[in-house]
């Protein structure tokens, strides 16, 4: 789906013509647009949330040519989906939408139990081999 598209969409759904829905849409997009650019997170709820991310400067690797190359510093976006959205994508049913509502926090595990020092057997057993050997003397 483009951007015309989404905006005959919402020309569908909210009755308005298609110049209002386009330019409901442009709004929207420039919105978010700008608060990412100022560094501020966008979180629209049941939807997800964008999230701007800063790369620091590297050196890289040419495959072809092997040469190394700088690359600059840069500035991305991160989209994190919100659990409704993850929910509605994977759910089977009804009933699968209400075990995704209830989730239960994850149990604690429990600790490993502790191992036995084996290093000392080992030591006697070596030293029981040595005094049998000074005693064959």
């Amino acid at each position: 789906m483009n951007r015309t598209e989404l905006a005959e969409s919402v020309a569908t759904k909210t009755g308005l013509d298609k110049k209002q829905s386009e330019a409901a849409v442009e709004a929207v997009t420039a919105a978010i647009v700008a608060e990412i650019k100022a560094g501020n997170r966008v979180s629209i709820f049941g939807f997800g949330s964008f999230e701007p991310r800063a790369r620091a400067a590297r050196t890289a690797r040419n495959p072809q040519t092997q040469a190394t190359v700088k690359v600059p510093a840069s500035k991305s976006v991160a989209f994190k989906p919100a659990s409704a959205f993850k929910a509605t994508l994977n759910t089977r049913g009804k009933a699968a939408a209400k075990k995704v509502t209830a989730t239960k926090a994850p149990a604690k595990k429990a600790p490993a139990p502790a191992k036995k020092a084996a290093a000392p057997a080992k030591k006697a057993a070596t030293a029981t081999k040595a005094t049998k050997a000074t005693k064959k003397r």
